[in-house]
């Protein structure tokens, strides 16, 4: 992901935004990708004030119900920065401690490893979701009891020794949920509520189990192409959609929210209605120390990069079967970029890279 970052900004770097009339520079490219097929939200925003917001595609492609811009979708992997925060509260309370190893709080077969490498993927924990995926019958739904149970049972080997190295690892968020569980001795969906979503006023948010989701009537399906290249609904896939045979995980995934609600969230993280230090903030947004002391670009949740065209950036990403959302973060100046995207579209990041252009002139 350091990579690509870099990759990204280097192609801001060489296109100089003075060449683009400020007006055009995100809507032509909105309207290439609604010709293009891009199905999602694109929110722009500074000072926690919309700049810009726009909904394109469909809902749900095989009703024909076009996409709203308050519709849910799932958050994939930046629901990670959720349960930092959570990690983060806990911490603040003093009800756990960044430094503490894991097997104070879970019964795995891994030693070593403390709370500060789960939260920046420097753990060197094993994929959770391959043994899973090998092992758990599908036509069952797992949560995190059952992901430890079978972590237990066929010990998959650590993958380098804890803090040599940065490796994403969704393994160690499952953890981290699980950790929050036994800290507050409560379950970590009915946490979340409690001390992020409702006092932040994101009446859209929540962790949803399938059947919650098919409830609720803005909720945007994942699509993905069927062999005759029409979009169809995700989850019809069961087998390969590890979003449903293990629907009831907590931790790296399944925050569902609207764009509008994560501009709250992203709003709130400059302020103190989530009672957490400006120190802890500061901490979260720190590069990791490795072993060998060089340093890993990534805090707690959140993907960082100190030297963006608009001052520091932290971002964070998420991919699920059919969705494909992003949230980027200058904190500097306060510039927020979210996209959320329902079709597993390519546009995306030219998208990110044209938002983050018109913030250069806004």
């Amino acid at each position: 992901m350091r990579k690509f970052l870099l990759a990204f900004f280097f192609i801001l770097l060489i296109i100089s935004p003075k060449s683009f009339a400020q007006e055009k520079i995100l809507v032509d490219a909105v309207e290439k990708a609604r010709s293009e097929g891009f199905s999602g939200v694109i929110l722009v925003a500074q000072d926690g004030k919309i700049l810009y917001e726009e909904a394109i595609g469909m809902r749900s492609f095989e009703e024909h119900v076009a996409l709203k811009p308050k519709d849910i979708f799932e958050m994939a992997s930046v629901s990670k920065q959720f349960t930092a925060m959570m990690i983060m509260m806990c911490q603040e309370k003093g009800l756990l401690n960044y430094n503490d190893m894991i097997d104070k709080y879970l019964d795995v077969p891994y030693k070593g490893i403390t709370i500060n490498q789960l939260l920046t993927h420097t753990s060197g924990l094993p994929d959770y979701q391959a043994v899973m995926d090998e092992h758990w019958d599908k036509s069952k739904v797992a949560g995190n009891p059952e992901i430890l149970e079978y972590l237990n049972k066929y010990q998959p080997p650590m993958i380098f020794e804890p803090g040599e190295k940065y490796q994403y690892s969704n393994t160690g968020y499952v953890f981290l949920a699980s950790i929050v569980e036994k800290a507050t001795g409560k379950d970590f969906v009915e946490m979340m509520r409690e001390w992020i979503f409702k006092p932040l006023g994101m009446k859209s948010t929540d962790i949803r189990s399938p059947e919650a989701k098919a409830k609720v009537k803005n909720f945007a399906a994942g699509h993905v192409k069927n062999e005759n290249g029409n979009y169809v609904n995700a989850n019809k896939f069961q087998s390969s959609d590890y979003t449903v045979w293990l629907g009831n995980r907590k931790g790296p995934g399944r925050v569902s929210s609207t764009a509008e609600d994560l501009l709250l969230w992203d709003q709130a993280l400059y302020g103190t209605k989530l009672l957490v230090s400006k120190e802890t903030m500061e901490l979260a947004y720190t590069p990791f120390k490795l072993n060998d002391g060089t340093r890993s670009y990534y805090g707690f949740g959140w993907v960082l990069e100190p030297k963006s065209p608009l001052g520091k950036m932290v971002m964070h990403t998420g991919d699920n079967p059919g969705y494909k959302t992003i949230i980027v973060r200058f904190i500097e100046e306060n510039k927020t970029i979210i996209i959320l995207n329902n079709n597993y579209h390519p546009d995306m990041m030219r998208l990110v890279e044209a938002a983050t252009l018109s913030l250069g002139k806004w």
